[in-house]
């Protein structure tokens, strides 16, 4: 299945007229005309998105299916508590954001107001913003700090049979 996704999805999106609204077409180099080809329409999802996202998902699943490797057993943990992890996720965030904001401005007030819609949830203070790497370094560390707290939520889960707890 997921190489007959992945072939449909390089058919579909060779072909040029079906699949997504925007095109693709060539460009000034052919490493950009390869992010063209791949530059597909997320929300709402199209066809060649779904296409591109889940013919490589489910070859991984299948590679993965004779065994868990070991270096991706902490991902299972993380599988077993999807919606604990994103519901704590989110305040975590936004806390780490408000102690940023605050140690770099010495204010924090721009993260609880939004003057109009296009600022909606909050209004960015000036030169706000951070690399790439910033993001990334950030990121593990939201997991790698949550991953504790889904490990205790999963081992109560397993422990307990609550009807509430099989919806986190």
């Amino acid at each position: 299945m997921g190489f007959a996704t992945t072939a449909a999805f390089l058919v579909l999106r060779a072909v040029n007229v079906y699949g997504d609204p925007v095109r693709w077409a060539p460009q000034a180099s052919s490493a950009f005309t390869a992010l063209s080809f791949l530059n597909t329409n997320k929300y709402p999802p199209s066809l060649s998105f779904l296409l591109m996202t889940l013919g490589p998902a489910l070859l991984f699943l299948g590679a993965v299916d004779v065994g868990m490797p070991r270096w991706l057993r902490p991902a299972l943990v993380l599988g077993k508590v999807p919606l604990f992890y994103f519901l704590v996720h989110l305040p975590l965030i936004h806390l780490l954001a408000v102690a940023v904001c605050q140690a770099r401005y010495g204010a924090a007030h721009w993260m609880f107001e939004s003057p109009d819609l296009a600022n909606y949830p909050f209004t960015p203070p000036p030169g706000w913003g951070f690399s790439l790497p910033v993001i990334v370094l950030v990121w593990i560390g939201v997991v790698a700090a949550l991953y504790a707290a889904c490990r205790w939520f999963a081992a109560l889960k397993e422990r307990r049979r609550d009807a509430w707890l099989s919806y986190l």
